[in-house]
């Protein structure tokens, strides 16, 4: 049985961005649809860290209560442990949010948030567990997606296609949009530790490599950063970042004995964007537009921020009609340079992110001038917590 949906919009990919677009499009009586592959939002190891800016949002949107009825874990400032020398390396206090915290909360949590949100308006459709397999087009212009879904091929026409769906789009492919990047130096290892009742761990780790401890209530979950390309999942490769977690995190070491190589997830890092995030009668945003580095946790925050600013211009032109060119670019221009000094200051982290310093040695100098200027971390706490370029609705 085909499926044939004629909408306003459509949206690939039900992540942050496509849901948070979807939203603001519906609320402004608009028919949205979204497609999403997976039948759920269930998955692990994904970002789960919501930024000030994030939330404060969600606190014009009338969300933030119905958001922190949901399980979830605050941070008022982002803390490293050096050699066992406690450092701060950004302080949100003083920002000008709602709430000034960074808060842990899984994907699954956040993204049920905004698809129920989106769902109790009329003109609202998620389409799960359907995959897109190309675009449609007509006349040179990109006038829908075709997929497969439950029931069978899918084919839905819109006005508008946002391409939300990811660094490995298809969509963005089928348009002939490639991105350019640099090599990243690092890679990501996510893996799991049981946690016992009362245990606390720095939130990152560092001096011979470094290790992310991120509490989620029963148990802990782990980022511990490599060098790029170093990742085989072999035994030995196990057994040699057994040892490194308990150089790097000794209270962590027990735990992480019996870990194997099913326990651990690879996360190859990129740091890439596209020259041009559109096609006539396409959109990208997200990490469809650009990807970004784990550091910072700051990709989730850009994406909804990319969101924001799109349905801040495809919403009067979609009211007016068909969008064009010009307002796909107005979204691109907006964006880019946030974008660009994004991954600019995380090209230059990935060094110290990596770096193996033994114990005894000084400091980094980034590291002593956020220890003897203070004031330094709250600069840094506004660049994480709020963005480059902050939007607003």
């Amino acid at each position: 049985m085909d499926t044939e949906i004629e909408t306003d919009a459509v949206i690939v990919g039900g992540g942050p961005a496509g849901l948070m677009l979807g939203l603001l499009l519906v609320r402004r009586g608009l028919d949205v649809t979204v497609i999403e592959k997976h039948a759920d939002f269930l998955r692990d190891f994904r970002g789960d860290t919501i930024h000030p800016s994030t939330q404060q949002l969600l606190a014009e949107l009338g969300l933030l209560d119905e958001f922190l009825a949901r399980p979830h874990a605050d941070m008022s400032r982002v803390t490293l442990s050096w050699h066992g020398t406690e450092l701060t390396l950004a302080d949100f206090s003083r920002l000008p949010t709602a709430r000034r915290v960074m808060t842990f909360m899984p994907q699954w949590d956040f993204l049920d948030l905004l698809a129920d949100a989106a769902g109790r308006r009329p003109g609202f459709h998620l389409l799960r567990s359907t995959r897109v397999a190309g675009v449609t087009r007509e006349g040179g212009r990109i006038v829908g997606v075709t997929g497969t879904g439950p029931d069978g091929a899918v084919d839905v026409r819109a006005r508008v296609v946002v391409d939300a769906s990811g660094r490995d789009s298809e969509v963005r492919a089928a348009a002939g949009l490639t991105p350019v990047g640099v090599a990243a130096a690092m890679d990501v290892l996510w893996f799991r530790l049981p946690k016992h009742p009362g245990e606390t761990h720095p939130f990152i780790q560092a001096g011979e490599g470094m290790i992310i401890t991120i509490d989620r209530g029963d148990f802990l979950q782990i980022a511990h950063v490599i060098p790029a390309g170093t990742w085989t999942g072999s035994t030995d490769d196990v057994q040699r970042m057994i040892q490194r977690v308990r150089r790097i995190a000794p209270g962590l070491g027990a735990a992480a004995a019996d870990l194997t190589g099913e326990d651990v997830h690879l996360l190859r890092v990129r740091l890439e964007r596209l020259r041009r995030w559109w096609s006539d009668g396409l959109l990208c945003i997200g990490d469809a537009a650009h990807a970004m580095s784990p550091a910072g946790g700051v990709g989730i925050n850009l994406a909804i921020q990319d969101a924001v600013a799109a349905a801040r211009v495809l919403g009067p032109a979609l009211e007016r009609g068909t969008p064009r060119i010009r307002d796909l670019r107005r979204v691109q221009r907006r964006r880019t340079w946030p974008v660009v000094v994004t991954q600019g200051v995380q090209r230059i982290l990935q060094r110290p992110l990596l770096a193996s310093t033994p114990v005894g040695a000084p400091l980094p100098v980034p590291l002593r001038l956020l220890r003897d200027h203070p004031a330094l971390t709250r600069v840094t706490g506004r660049f994480v917590g709020l963005g480059a370029r902050p939007e607003r609705l």
